[in-house]
């Protein structure tokens, strides 16, 4: 040990300097190596040309996954500079691209506030990718340089003339010996670009993908800007206000701050609150969001006071003036604060006190010339404040009882031995039979069980005191032991893995989506912590020749019989040669899905071979058929001979091969396994399958809870008409 320590010296010493640190630690630069930093690239360059419309030079962005999976932002700002830096001797664009800290955001003429505050966000980006190519158009010429991981590849040279175009093409294609993630996802990007369109009014950005055989292709464009996002986010609501806007500045230590609010409420029990600082979307909230919350409860107050609709004896707080509230707070700010790179708090505390002052002005304006709206907001918030001193009463109640704060266990609960949380298990099992059966066959040291009967309280339609007087609800509560409302403490979670273990079948399904509801509406730290699992119970018990084997999936049961009907079974090519296996069963697989499309389609009243031949016919199906029949003609056949029959001949046959000698039971319900089985393979964590229950994106899910469980029928009726068609295993 003392030899070891003697040997360290100055030399041991290492400096990493510009893209070898940004490389060497990328985490501390996006976040992370994982989904969420790999689509952080994009942000970070997308965000460059979005400061460029916020000084007013653009007005049009491109944003394209390319065919080889890279990825190209394009706008029409006045691109990046090239002439040659005054200090370091090379390129302005060059420097930009390969030096931390480099940008045209530090001096405050050419962006009077930016996203991209720490000068280090399009650098990231090239230290992390395997190669970058930038076109600049700028000054009547274009201009074209290349790089590697951070460094010059290609230095930067004039292609020829442009005319009076400008703007800046940024193509990357991420390390893949960084980054876990592998590939570019529409749903991801897609959700950021439509909210960067929300909050910028006026610009335009086309999102395209050319990767593989997707070939999505949108544009965002909202004149209407944050007003449009309220709308948006109150898709499937019944409003009770009109949208609220208003909008001012104010001289702050650093220049001039800019704040813009939209808010309006609904009928729901739910509040959304989405601040933005610089276009930057502080999920954890901040100084912005801390000065409208104060306001709105002072204004509140004061009107309801002033007007003699609140009285002294109503104790009014700040959560229930929030019931049912949908508010978007975004602000510009010269010199924003934020904690950390990854920019989810802001920390400026002027801007709460800049906020306040201007929410407080222009929403007592709004209340004397709407008191209409005014007396609405505030009837609401009367019962907000009804219903939590119910629950509060409720709460005390079941308090005196022991229960809700995990002096006394509910009886049904079946508990586990280890108490440490990090290593406990809590199955949530529909039924007394499934849970009979899972309280036989767990681990009873570190899996406990809780049998819910019936169908759990939609919590999407019931205010908190409704919820607490439910007894399945209190159950839940009580058993996870964190408790509830103001007594919220993620620290007493007693389990780390909650799983929820339904049926297959329709009631399972809604009793799995009512839980869902309600961890994501009551306690969504449970989600974010990645606490909550779904369990994947087998679908099918295959047995041949004395052997059982479990199948999950209806697609891994048309494998399997596939793969079993080619067991000596020839499939021959067009010339009569003998197709190799794996090639086969690969036929057969696109045979199956050419098939269940065929059948799609015809459901909605559509013959599915006059949709492959008329290439004008638009639609999912037309489309999806026509991809299926491409792929078929790497086997050399076409629409002629699936339609024909003979192809249709081969797939029945080989099918029915694969069938010979083999039994197949459909599980209907979990209470048709014996413990043993349900054990083996539902809850063994040896063997089992669980989807962990992530929240990517809390706007869609948010407006998905709504469409589904909330009250507005026709939004739901829609949603159905539209999908029904879609659905597989409606019914088991």
């Amino acid at each position: 040990m003392a030899e070891e320590t003697s040997n360290y010296n100055a030399e041991n010493i290492q400096v990493l300097e510009g893209m070898e640190a940004v490389r060497k630690r990328p985490a501390m630069y996006i976040g992370d190596t994982g989904e969420r930093g790999y689509h952080h690239l994009v942000y970070e360059v997308v965000d460059n040309s979005i400061d460029e419309a916020l000084a007013g030079y653009c007005s049009l962005i491109d944003v394209i996954i390319n065919a080889d999976g890279s990825l190209t932002v394009k706008d029409n700002g006045r691109g990046i500079p090239v002439d040659m830096h005054p200090t370091q001797r090379k390129p302005a664009i060059e420097v930009v691209l390969t030096i931390l800290h480099a940008g045209g955001k530090f001096d405050g003429s050419n962006y009077k506030v930016s996203g991209g505050l720490h000068g280090v966000g399009v650098s990231c980006v090239n230290a992390l990718s395997d190669w970058m190519k930038v076109d600049v158009k700028r000054g009547g010429s274009l201009h074209h340089i290349e790089f590697s991981r951070g460094h010059v590849t290609k230095p930067l040279e004039t292609l020829g003339d442009c005319g009076d175009e400008t703007g800046t093409s940024v193509t990357f294609f991420p390390d893949h010996t960084i980054f876990s993630c592998r590939a570019f996802k529409w749903e991801i990007l897609c959700n950021r670009l439509r909210e960067l369109a929300f909050l910028n009014k006026g610009v335009t950005i086309h999102f395209r993908d050319d990767e593989g055989d997707a070939h999505h292709e949108e544009t965002f464009h909202y004149d209407g800007g944050i007003d449009e996002f309220t709308q948006f986010l109150n898709l499937n609501k019944k409003p009770i206000s009109p949208v609220i806007h208003f909008e001012g500045s104010r001289e702050g230590t650093t220049g001039m701050v800019q704040a813009e609010i939209s808010m309006q409420y609904t009928d729901s029990y739910s509040t959304i609150e989405q601040t933005y600082c610089n276009n930057i979307h502080t999920i954890e909230g901040g100084t912005h969001l801390t000065g409208f919350r104060r306001a709105l409860t002072s204004t509140i107050n004061k009107y309801g006071s002033d007007n003699k609709l609140i009285k002294e004896k109503d104790s009014l707080t700040g959560d229930d003036m929030r019931e049912g509230l949908t508010v978007i707070v975004s602000v510009k700010v010269p010199q924003p604060q934020f904690e950390g790179q990854t920019k989810t708090k802001l920390g400026n505390g002027e801007v709460d006190g800049i906020v306040a002052g201007i929410v407080s002005d222009r929403l007592m304006t709004f209340f004397e010339e709407n008191p209409s709206v005014a007396k609405l907001v505030i009837e609401k918030t009367l019962l907000a404040a009804r219903a939590r001193e119910a629950a509060r009463a409720a709460r005390e109640s079941t308090r005196r009882k022991g229960v809700m704060d995990g002096l006394s266990l509910p009886g049904k609960l079946k508990d586990c031995s280890e108490r440490d949380p990090s290593k406990t298990e809590l199955f949530l099992v529909e039924g007394d039979s499934a849970g009979g059966s899972a309280q036989t066959g767990r681990d009873r040291t570190t899996q406990a069980i809780l049998p819910l009967r019936g169908k759990v309280l939609n919590v999407e339609k019931a205010r908190i005191d409704r919820m607490l007087a439910n007894a399945e609800i209190r159950t839940l509560i009580t058993a996870i032991g964190c408790g509830f409302g103001e007594e919220w403490d993620i620290s007493k979670a007693r389990y780390h893995k909650i799983v929820i273990m339904t049926d297959a079948d329709v009631d399972g399904a809604h009793i799995r989506t009512l839980l869902l509801t309600f961890f994501y509406r009551k306690m969504p730290e449970l989600i974010e912590r990645g606490y909550v699992y779904l369990a994947q119970p087998p679908l099918y018990k295959v047995e041949r020749k004395k052997k059982s084997e479990y199948v999950l999936t209806d697609g891994e049961l048309t494998q399997k019989l596939l793969t079993l009907g080619l067991d000596d079974f020839e499939v021959k090519n067009r010339d009569g040669s003998v197709m190799e296996k794996d090639r086969a069963v690969a036929l057969m697989t696109l045979l199956a899905e050419i098939e269940a499309t065929a059948k799609m389609v015809e459901e909605r009243g559509f013959r599915p071979d006059e949709l492959v031949n008329d290439s004008s016919a638009q639609g999912s199906g037309a489309s999806m058929l026509r991809k299926q029949f491409s792929s078929l003609s790497a086997f050399g056949y076409g629409p002629s001979d699936y339609f024909g029959g003979s192809l249709k001949k081969l797939l029945d046959d080989v099918r029915a091969h694969g069938k010979q000698g083999l039994s197949v039971y459909r599980f209907k319900g979990l209470g048709e396994m014996d413990a043993d089985e349900l054990f083996d393979t539902t809850m063994n964590p040896e063997k089992r399958h669980m989807l962990r229950v992530k929240l990517s994106d809390a706007v869609a899910a948010d407006q998905m809870f709504s469409l589904l469980m909330g009250d507005e029928v026709e939004p739901r009726r829609k949603f159905i008409e539209d999908n029904a068609l879609n659905v597989r295993n409606l019914d088991f």
